[in-house]
């Protein structure tokens, strides 16, 4: 089997690791259940399994939130890494964790070291997944496997262009085919590491197609290298049967570009926009999330909480969150029926949009060589990207219905019938005052504020007016 030494890792990382031997041991004797055996669970029974976001930078305070968050019932738990470590700068992070970790937006899991890891994971009976957002996780890999954690976040295309401003594709996608290649030798020994892929992107207004159609790329690339398990994660937009559509096309989708040898786990991302500001239209949100997600067949939801409005939650609001989520996933909402002609119709564009916009992919040269040529031509490429890597020229806009759609696809290869059906859809009824491009925006992204202030400003059609 391949070691760690496989990952190119930093000199002062390997040398701070314990022996290959020692890891495979604890992985093997682990007392608590694999996340891929989380999921399993929860494919079977048909209710998605809920785990909320959770990162704090001191390493008592850290295990003090899992233990806080473990009695409202997540069947996951996450340790979200800190920025610095995201972007590698170890030094920083380490400075920062022993003199002021609060100031930290998350867990240093590098500079506290794989021994504090396992103290982690074992604090509760979940297993742990390690959220993080590098576009080169290796090291973070590494010491994340030494510490039995047994799920891991990220790809290269999803965890570069919406994160950094100048990491080259070619320099990501390749640091991720090491760790996907050591998830597939240990998938080979038995051990099945869950590798979750971000389709959220950005997490504004990001169409449905493109989100599948990254994470498909980063799945092909992953299963290449022996990946075993994969969860392919998209961002709640909020029209439930566009959502819907999206999520049961993760499984669809994954059969025809991923086939059958890699077991494939549809994941939502409770909305991760700008959020409503009253706990209560939050909390319907988030219960919209989880309804969702159960019907859209996913296997796991990641819940919000009714703090989003403000920055970042406090456990009680988490924990919160957790419950409300899982309600909403729960059996007790199965009455609520959706148009399945309108969602059987979104799920044939999806799948087709996706197909347009990757198979000319995939039909030429190498891989990596051709998502890089890709997004340098624009045929690949997301909204709002913070990354001088792409283009950025594709322009998300929501339809009446609350559906998010192209109002300019920028350089994607579509082919006329989908440019029709998306313009179409964005036809303003006759009369309607021309807005500008920014106006569009500004509406599109506060969406779900301005259906709570709507919904305030006339929330009893019965009271006199003044």
């Amino acid at each position: 089997m391949a070691e760690l030494n496989g990952l190119e890792l930093a000199p002062e990382v390997a040398a701070a690791l314990p022996g290959w031997s020692d890891i495979l041991t604890y992985l093997q004797d682990a007392r608590r259940p694999f996340v891929v055996d989380v999921l399993r669970a929860a494919d079977a029974a048909g209710r998605p399994a809920v785990q909320p976001r959770c990162g704090v930078g001191g390493h008592e305070e850290m295990l003090a939130l899992l233990r806080e968050l473990e009695p409202a019932g997540p069947d996951i738990l996450s340790v979200t890494i800190d920025a610095h470590t995201r972007l590698r700068k170890f030094d920083t992070a380490r400075e920062l964790m022993l003199d002021s970790p609060a100031d930290l937006n998350g867990y240093p899991l590098v500079s506290h070291g794989w021994r504090r890891g396992r103290e982690l994971g074992e604090a509760v009976h979940v297993p742990l997944e390690v959220r993080h957002g590098s576009p080169d996780g290796r090291d973070l890999f590494a010491v994340s496997i030494a510490a039995g954690i047994t799920s891991f976040e990220g790809g290269g295309i999803g965890y570069n262009l919406p994160y950094s401003k100048n990491v080259p594709l070619s320099r990501s996608l390749r640091a991720w085919q090491q760790v996907d290649a050591l998830c597939g030798a240990l998938a080979a020994s038995g051990l099945i590491i869950d590798r979750e892929l971000f389709g959220t992107l950005t997490a504004v207004l990001v169409p449905p197609s493109v989100s599948l159609a990254m994470t498909m790329l980063e799945g092909i690339a992953a299963v290449r290298e022996g990946v075993r398990c994969l969860s392919v994660s998209y961002p709640q937009g909020g029209e439930p049967h566009q959502d819907i559509a999206a999520l049961r096309a993760v499984r669809t989708l994954s059969r025809r570009y991923l086939g059958t040898a890699v077991e494939v786990y549809p994941v939502l991302h409770e909305f991760m926009g700008v959020f409503p500001a009253t706990p209560e239209f939050a909390g319907l949100l988030i219960l919209h999330g989880g309804l969702t997600a159960r019907l859209g067949g996913a296997t796991k939801v990641i819940n919000k909480t009714v703090q989003e409005a403000y920055g970042i939650p406090d456990a009680g609001a988490n924990a919160n969150g957790l419950r409300i989520a899982a309600l909403g996933a729960s059996q007790l909402l199965d009455f609520v029926r959706v148009d399945e002609d309108r969602v059987a119709e979104e799920q044939h564009w999806i799948e087709r949009e996706v197909a347009e916009i990757i198979e000319p992919v995939l039909a030429t040269g190498a891989l990596f060589d051709s998502i890089d040529a890709a997004f340098r031509a624009g045929r690949l490429d997301i909204p709002f990207s913070a990354s001088v890597h792409a283009r950025s020229q594709v322009i998300p806009r929501r339809d009446r219905t609350g559906a998010v759609r192209y109002g300019d696809s920028g350089g994607l290869p579509f082919s006329g019938a989908v440019l029709r059906r998306q313009a179409d859809l964005l036809r303003e009824p006759e009369g309607t005052r021309p807005r500008t491009r920014i106006e569009a925006a500004t509406a599109d992204i506060h969406y779900f504020p301005d259906l709570e202030n709507a919904f305030r400003s006339g929330c009893s059609p019965y009271r006199s007016q003044p």
